[in-house]
């Protein structure tokens, strides 16, 4: 069973996925309320403002599900620094990696890809530490 060989039915019945489902559109809305404005200030100059936009709230679609639900029921044995460690990891690479899929065949200098990706990268670390800080006023104690 691979990932599921150390997780007794009984720990895996106590994952709190109902609340994790409530969660879900509250963080989506406050972290892309986060993301947005960095990647609006901090995509490449080539991408115009709707499509940058448009990419706050693509962007963070794509991931946020992941990191929200998949990823807590993936690493619920683990301790809470490896879930941070793997989501905060994926996030900002999967969502570089969508960022280079959709706009491959802009012809972007290579300034501009780093700058976008960097750009992709602070936002993500933005609402991580904006997160954090939410979470150690006990706003958000679900992780």
């Amino acid at each position: 069973m691979l990932l599921f060989d150390d997780v007794s039915f009984v720990q895996a019945q106590h994952l709190p996925l109902d609340d994790l489902w409530l969660f879900l559109p509250v963080g989506y809305l406050v972290t892309i309320a986060i993301e947005t404005p960095v990647l609006l200030a901090g995509l490449a100059r080539a991408v115009p403002f709707r499509q940058r936009l448009w990419l706050g709230i693509w962007l963070t679609a794509c991931t946020y599900p992941i990191v929200v639900l998949v990823l807590p029921a993936l690493l619920w044995v683990y301790p809470r620094e490896v879930y941070l460690l793997v989501a905060e990891t994926f996030a900002p690479a999967a969502e570089c990696a969508l960022f280079w899929l959709a706009w491959r065949g802009a012809g972007f200098a290579t300034g501009a890809w780093v700058r976008s990706f960097a750009a992709i990268v602070i936002a993500n670390l933005a609402s991580f530490g904006i997160g954090e800080l939410l979470a150690a006023y006990g706003w958000f104690g679900l992780f």
